[in-house]
């Protein structure tokens, strides 16, 4: 789930009456666009938990991820030099996007799958929808933004959401999904980790090409680690709703969503982003009822909703002291 909005700030319309007209270039049509994009996005990656719980249940998560990645790169690489074609980074650009790559991919996509084949997509996904929250903490300890006392409200009561979540699903060594559950919180740690490494990115490279170079350096660990598995697994006997999950997660997921998000943040903003991402957890929540069959709790219920208000509570607290829009 990659989002640099780095080049966003620089195209903010002026400070005063200006503001209530639509800034030039940016048509009240092109909003909208901007918005069905990010409902789109949404869709996607809320979908994904449980297509991608379909499809592990027959392909390990580590092959999974890794081929899912390696044609993810290669589709990204080639669009890239449809687009853009081949460009040269700012010095020391390179080494900061291979460990942001590293980071935000090889780290959080380990523990991302692995966690989801050890707990339920519910889980996975309302989990994850704490990310915002954790990106904010983050970003207030290391004096990016300042923490205001509504921030630090909408923190505490989406830890408490999460907390709900968990122990509805039986918190204790005994419990089947407790592995999964910590392995998808360092997942959120991961992201928010590189997510708040965006910001240090030089504002003149563009969206794709960071989505492309992170995406690429993030490969090669994960195919290290599916290798095994992948000379393993029988390919030839893999069902096709497998394969189908593998073309989704991929192309889907990654390389469509991917490129739609990023063009959503430029034309409607960072903090509106944000919102949008509320709505992931709760197709999620829908999308494992449907085909899972996992039919939630209503404590879950009451945690998704204490989860989605912490967030809004925290984003809609929240002052960006380096100038910067959000990279959420």
């Amino acid at each position: 789930m990659l989002k640099d909005t780095s080049s966003s700030s620089a195209a903010a319309p002026p400070r005063g009456p200006a503001l209530a007209a639509p800034p030039p270039g940016r048509p009240a049509a092109s909003r909208l666009s901007g918005d069905l994009g990010m409902l789109t996005v949404c869709l996607i990656w809320g979908m994904n938990f449980s297509i991608t719980k379909l499809a592990l249940a027959t392909i390990p998560p580590l092959p999974f991820t890794a081929v899912r990645f390696v044609i993810a790169s290669v589709l990204l690489w080639i669009v890239l030099r449809l687009l853009e074609g081949p460009g040269a980074l700012p010095p020391g650009a390179t080494r900061l996007l291979i460990l942001l790559g590293i980071l935000g991919n090889t780290c959080y996509q380990l523990a991302f799958t692995v966690g989801l084949n050890h707990t339920t997509a519910t889980n996975s996904a309302l989990i994850l929808s704490m990310l915002p929250t954790v990106v904010a903490v983050l970003a207030g300890l290391l004096r990016l933004e300042r923490v205001t006392a509504r921030m630090r409200w909408g923190i505490a009561i989406g830890t408490v959401g999460v907390i709900i979540v968990i122990a509805t699903r039986g918190v204790g060594f005994h419990s089947s999904t407790l592995l999964g559950d910590l392995m998808t919180l360092g997942a959120v740690f991961c992201w928010a980790g590189y997510t708040i490494g965006l910001r240090r990115i030089p504002p003149g490279i563009s969206s794709l090409r960071v989505t492309t170079a992170t995406t690429i350096a993030g490969t090669p660990g994960l195919v290290l680690a599916g290798i095994p598995g992948v000379l393993r697994l029988n390919w030839a006997e893999v069902p096709r709703v497998a394969w189908a999950g593998l073309g989704y997660a991929a192309v889907f997921s990654l390389v469509l969503a991917y490129l739609l998000w990023n063009r959503s943040v430029k034309a409607v903003g960072g903090t509106r982003t944000a919102i949008y991402m509320c709505l992931t957890p709760l197709v999620a929540v829908a999308g494992a009822w449907l085909l899972l069959g996992e039919r939630p709790h209503p404590l879950q219920g009451v945690g998704a909703v204490l989860i989605v208000a912490g967030v809004l509570l925290t984003r809609a607290g929240g002052n960006n002291v380096s100038g910067k829009s959000e990279a959420f």
